[in-house]
Parts: C-alpha cells; sequence; structure tokens
C-alpha cells in the first residue's frame, strides 16, 4: 500500500512541476536577466528582483516583506553572491508562506458530519469544475457526498453541476432557475443528513456587482442551513482563477469583506505565468489556500502544501 501511496505522490508532484512550468520559467529568466555581470547581492539586483516579483504577480506588499527579509541577510552576511540569490529566495518565500496560521491545513474534519463546504466566487473562475472534482476527490476517498446547486441564477451553471454530478456519480439537490438559493441549500443539508452524507458541496451565485446583495444572499444561506445544522457552513471556499493574477486579488477582497472565507482555491495555474500570485494571496489575507488547479483532469485539483510549491516554483527546468 506505502508503495502506491508513493507512485501517486509521485504522479501528485510531477504535475504540480508541470502546473508551474510556465510560472518557473518566466521566472529564471528574468532573474538571469537581471544578474548578468553581477557577482554579489546589491541594491541594484535587489530592485531588479522587487520588480521580478511584482511582474510576477506576488503582489507589492509581499514582495516588500520579501525584499526587506533578503536586505537583513545582506546586511547580516556582508556579503551574499548572486549564486546563493535562489536558495535565499526559496526560503524566504517558504518562511512567509508556513507563516500563514493555517498553512498545511488538511483535508477536511471528519468529526463534523455532514461536513458543509459552501463554495463562493465569481463566474468563470472554474468554481463547478473545482466543485466536481473535490466531489470526486472525496468520493475516492470512500465518502458519501451531496451537491446542491444553488446558482439558480443561471441555468447553465446548474446544468454544468448536473454534468459534474453524472459524471462523479453523486446525488444533486436542485429546483427551478429562479429559485431562491438559500431554499436550494436548505433542500440540500436536509437530504444529506436523510442520507447519512459525509460531505456537501453548495455552489452559491457568483456576482460581485452588488456586495450589500451578495452579502445578505449568503448570510440567508448560511441562516437557512444552521436551520439543519446548527454550526453549517464549515468551510466557506472561495475560488480564485490564478490566471487573473492582480484581479483575483481584488476577488479576494470584495469576497472576505462580503462573508467569512476561511479557505482559498486558487485554479488554472497550469496555462499561466502568474503562479506568483499563491504566494501574495497566502500571505496577504491569512487565509490557508487549500486547494490548487494545475491541470485538466479529475485528479489535478491538489491539497497545497507550501514547501511543495516553493520546491516546484523554484525547481530549474
Amino acid at each position: 500500500m506505502s508503495w502506491f501511496k508513493n507512485i501517486f505522490k509521485k504522479e501528485e508532484k510531477e504535475t504540480l512541476d508541470k502546473g508551474l512550468e510556465k510560472s518557473s520559467q518566466g521566472f529564471f529568466e528574468k532573474m538571469t536577466k537581471a544578474v548578468v555581470g553581477k557577482s554579489k547581492v546589491d541594491d541594484e539586483v535587489l530592485d531588479n528582483l522587487e520588480e521580478i516579483l511584482i511582474a510576477s504577480d506576488v503582489g507589492a506588499s509581499t514582495t516588500i516583506k520579501i525584499i526587506e527579509r533578503i536586505e537583513e541577510r545582506v546586511a547580516r552576511d556582508k556579503y551574499v553572491g548572486v549564486s546563493e540569490l535562489d536558495d535565499i529566495l526559496r526560503e524566504e518565500i517558504s518562511g512567509l508562506l508556513l507563516e500563514n496560521p493555517h498553512a498545511g491545513t488538511g483535508n477536511i474534519d471528519t468529526s463534523k458530519k455532514p461536513y458543509v463546504i459552501m463554495v463562493v466566487g465569481v463566474n468563470g473562475v472554474g468554481k463547478t469544475t473545482t466543485i466536481g472534482k473535490l466531489a470526486h476527490q472525496f468520493k475516492s476517498e470512500g465518502r458519501k457526498v451531496v451537491l446542491g446547486a444553488a446558482d439558480t441564477f443561471r441555468a447553465a451553471a446548474v446544468d454544468q453541476l448536473v454534468i459534474w454530478s453524472e459524471r462523479v456519480g453523486v446525488p444533486i439537490v436542485k429546483q427551478d432557475m429562479g429559485s431562491d438559493p438559500a431554499s436550494v441549500a436548505f433542500d440540500t443539508v436536509q437530504s444529506a443528513v436523510a442520507q447519512n452524507a459525509d460531505v456537501v458541496i453548495i455552489d452559491t451565485a457568483g456576482r460581485l456587482h452588488n456586495k450589500i446583495n451578495l452579502m445578505n444572499e449568503l448570510s440567508k444561506i448560511k441562516r437557512v442551513m444552521q436551520k439543519v445544522i446548527p454550526d453549517a457552513p464549515h468551510e466557506i471556499l472561495l475560488v480564485l482563477d490564478g490566471s487573473t493574477g492582480q484581479n483575483a486579488f481584488e476577488q479576494a477582497k470584495q469576497f472576505t469583506a462580503a462573508t467569512e472565507v476561511n479557505a482559498l482555491a486558487v485554479t488554472k495555474l497550469d496555462g499561466t505565468a502568474k503562479g506568483g500570485v499563491v504566494i501574495g494571496i497566502s500571505d496577504q489575507f491569512q487565509i490557508p489556500v487549500k486547494y490548487i488547479g494545475v491541470g485538466e483532469k479529475m485528479q489535478d485539483l491538489q491539497l497545497f502544501n507550501g514547501t511543495e510549491f516553493v520546491d516546484s516554483f523554484f525547481k530549474k527546468r
């Protein structure tokens, strides 16, 4: 069994390496230019590094933290060669990710049954696909999963979730388009309790044009679910599209202001050179990045591991 687990782990790592390839290559190409003709890390190298980190969508605030840490090391060690810069950068970014108090949070709390996940995020970020992949993962672990189609404002959202439920082979609770989302959520958790399900995943509408409406709607969904399961939802998972870079930061700001997000999923990292956004989002919001999407396949939604992420990001191709 451990042999099988090791093979699976190796495949996951290879998928992560491949998924971050564009981000990594773009970063190292810029780094190589930044240190050309230099033997030691000086102010000019640090200025160039600052520009590279910001261009990699790490974000200004997080970039300043990283540069300040490297400046402290340069001041302490007196001489730091440019050949050491990659290792120092890797150490400082790993340290930053681990400082998130929730870093390395595991999968789900099995003492909660059913464990209720409410999924939020704007349309187009990969929300429904993320739900489908999560359902597949939980089912593969032997858990009983129920889906709830509470994004009742778009027929396409409900249809898409139905397709995923059929593909994965898990039940779904839905109502007619335009139905009250809270009513769908209520029916879903009630059905999950009746079926003795382990996990409930509820999709919600991804509209940000009016934050007050969004806040009210999400609050109502929570209140209604709590009539059945008093501490639901156990997880509010915000899905962000990693390929949008700084736009993902803005969405995180809006949704964390509208509801109590306690987990993040960053999708579409395989098709972009903006993988640095994961570092900035983890640091700035101090909410655990729980999942990252690094490919199209069912198993390409991975539990986030900060150390492995940094290893893949800094892997020389």
